[in-house]
């Protein structure tokens, strides 16, 4: 079965310096069409049921998702997570089943650069006092008492303005971390590895971001996609990237994206509240509960790659390719 469903609903302090033109030179639109496809490798001979999950990405603000198809020979249906509203597509496969299983979607996306702070662009969401709560809570692998509330001690003071704050936690996170993957630990999202290592991928340089934000109270969340290479028109995408988003009363969210400034420091200034095109999203939070999976189910760190189970067993073999490729404007 082929079939395509079309989305186009919207969905709803200085430490370094850079000029203006290059601010503003890595915030344009970029439109792409997108392709992500898996593949179910070893698929044991007389497996009943294969089950699989993979993450869909939605329209808000900063991109338009158009045109979404889904290409696969067995029933599929959308469902969404309650406590985040990602949208996820679940497909499965029963009776007589091949050795390998695929799927794929895509898509045309438009992803827009934007800087809150400096281009006064007031227009970045706001949030219910249970979603506030909600992000102001721990996750499992970002407490915010212990190393982490000890570490923030060092960096932000009482009485200061939580826009402030905001930028003191960035500016340490991104000045004293390394984008290092050497080594085990890394990739987890673990505040208190990253406390300790001072090392590691995105989801770690972001974990401990938002731990510290959430203990200076200011509401933060956990955003992941795909980045876009700066410099291709089309290109395969090898791996996931993440950022991070607080929330300012009066401005509402607000972009970190801490692991890139700090690989990149002429870009330091522009990715605080600010950020550029190269990117598309697919899932926001940690700890995500899908309900198709079961109450018994252990809710998955973060969601971004298919989740797969065969006869009711998670299956690891899975095989995936990312490709975009650039459309005139």
């Amino acid at each position: 079965m082929a079939l395509g469903l079309g989305v186009g609903i919207f969905l709803l302090v200085n430490l370094t310096s850079c000029t203006k033109e290059t601010a503003r030179a890595n915030n344009t639109n970029r439109k792409m069409q997108f392709a992500y496809a898996f593949t179910v490798k070893n698929i044991p001979a007389g497996a009943q049921v294969v089950d699989l999950w993979a993450p869909v990405p939605q329209s808000d603000a900063r991109q338009t998702i158009a045109n979404l198809e889904v290409k696969c020979d067995y029933p599929y249906s959308f469902e969404t997570e309650p406590e985040y509203n990602n949208s996820i597509l679940k497909v499965q496969a029963a009776g007589s089943l091949p050795e390998s299983l695929n799927v794929a979607m895509n898509f045309f996306v438009t992803r827009n650069g934007y800087h809150i702070l400096e281009n006064q662009d007031k227009n970045s969401g706001q949030t219910t006092e249970a979603m506030r709560q909600r992000f102001l809570a721990p996750d499992r692998l970002v407490p915010i008492d212990g190393k982490v509330a000890d570490e923030l001690k060092n960096i932000v003071r009482d009485g200061m303005p939580p826009l402030e704050k905001a930028r003191a936690i960035y500016d340490h996170v991104a000045g004293t971390m390394s984008y290092d993957k050497s080594g085990t630990g890394w990739g987890r999202g673990d505040a208190i590895y990253a406390c300790d290592v001072r090392k590691g991928n995105c989801t770690d340089f972001h974990s401990l971001f938002i731990g510290m934000a959430r203990a200076s109270n200011i509401p933060a969340r956990f955003v992941i996609g795909f980045p876009i290479p700066e410099n291709a028109n089309q290109a395969e995408i090898p791996g996931y990237h993440c950022w991070a988003e607080f929330y300012i009363d009066g401005m509402g969210w607000l972009p970190v994206d801490a692991s890139e400034a700090s690989k990149n420091r002429e870009k330091w200034n522009d990715l605080f509240g600010g950020l550029d095109a190269h990117r598309v999203q697919f899932t926001v939070g940690r700890d995500i509960r899908v309900a198709s999976m079961g109450p018994e189910a252990e809710p998955l760190n973060y969601f971004i790659y298919p989740q797969v189970r065969i006869d009711g067993k998670a299956h690891g073999e899975i095989v995936r390719h990312v490709r975009f490729s650039e459309l005139a404007n």
